[in-house]
């Protein structure tokens, strides 16, 4: 793969943090990260080997853990290596890689809490049908369209950007590749590529918005129109983490492209650190401690190793 000038690497101007305070920032970004490797494997496993689980919430679930690991590794451990070493260059072709995958993880997410929330929405206002629509072809199905919109995507920015010439200067002012701040080095025409990218992220991303605060609004009704307290407190339960988690994303997401256009670069890396780390640390840890069929399947996994080492 050869891009279309002599470049072969960029520079990653990274986190502006003082030099002294690269040891600490390793070591709290390598524990995040950890975190969420972990937290993200463990609904994983859950989600699949449970059958108490194996409904269509968490096999979206299982989605999304999957993808947060993806996101979160494309670009952490360049950071974590950035930070303790004089060496911030990355390949080309390693920049193109990191921007592929991280673009997978985004846009593919964008349409996975849609239809999370399609999914929540069916199960409290729509019940007695809820089990026939979603079937688990449907799930597959879903599954399916939002993994091929995402690698779609994610192939046309990355293989376009293979074609564009760079004629410096080459620092990156971020911690990883991010479409918007590699174009912006390019001296080719990107005409194309912000349409596309503008279609994709900023179009879909309302169209996703609305959909998902449409489903939300139907559901506050259904939820209000319960006669029960109980009724009521069971029926908010089975969406609370999903609603705080969209909260989070696409909140995140809203701030960071319609932000003053004066604010700093040092904010978008901020930002980024946010979307990138703190959300899908956050994901499991909320869906863990917010949802008691989740903590209960983690108490009988546990249980379930205790019992097999005392055995052996």
């Amino acid at each position: 793969m050869n891009n279309g000038s002599s470049i072969s690497e960029f520079t990653l101007l990274g986190l502006s943090n003082p030099p002294e305070l690269g040891i600490l920032l390793f070591l709290v970004f390598l524990t995040m990260y950890l975190v969420t490797i972990a937290g993200n494997l463990l609904i994983i496993i859950i989600t699949n080997l449970d059958p108490a689980l194996n409904t269509p919430m968490y096999f979206f679930l299982g989605n999304l853990s999957f993808l947060d690991i993806i996101c979160t590794t494309s670009a952490v451990p360049k950071m974590l290596s950035n930070l303790i070493t004089q060496q911030k260059v990355i390949s080309f072709n390693g920049c193109i890689v990191q921007m592929f995958f991280f673009t997978v993880g985004m846009d593919t997410e964008f349409l996975l809490l849609t239809f999370m929330s399609l999914d929540r929405y069916l199960a409290i206002c729509n019940p007695l049908r809820y089990k026939s629509i979603m079937s688990k072809k449907s799930c597959f199905g879903m599954s399916i369209v939002v993994w091929a919109f995402g690698f779609s995507s994610s192939s046309f920015h990355s293989s376009s950007t293979l074609w564009l010439s760079f004629c410096g200067p080459k620092e990156i002012n971020h911690f990883f590749c991010e479409v918007p701040q590699v174009l912006a080095l390019s001296c080719s025409d990107i005409s194309l590529n912000k349409y596309v990218l503008i279609v994709t992220d900023l179009i879909l991303g309302l169209i996703c918005i609305t959909l998902t605060f449409i489903s939300y609004v139907f559901i506050m009704f259904a939820i209000l129109n319960i006669r029960s307290v109980e009724g009521k407190k069971k029926a908010f339960s089975t969406c609370a983490s999903h609603i705080t988690v969209v909260l989070l994303f696409y909140g995140t997401l809203i701030f960071a492209y319609f932000k003053p256009s004066d604010e700093s670069s040092n904010m978008d890396k901020e930002i980024a650190v946010f979307y990138t780390i703190v959300i899908p640390m956050l994901n499991p840890i909320l869906y863990s401690l917010r949802n008691k069929e989740v903590k209960l399947s983690i108490q009988k996994l546990i249980s379930r190793k205790i019992l097999l080492r005392a055995d052996f």
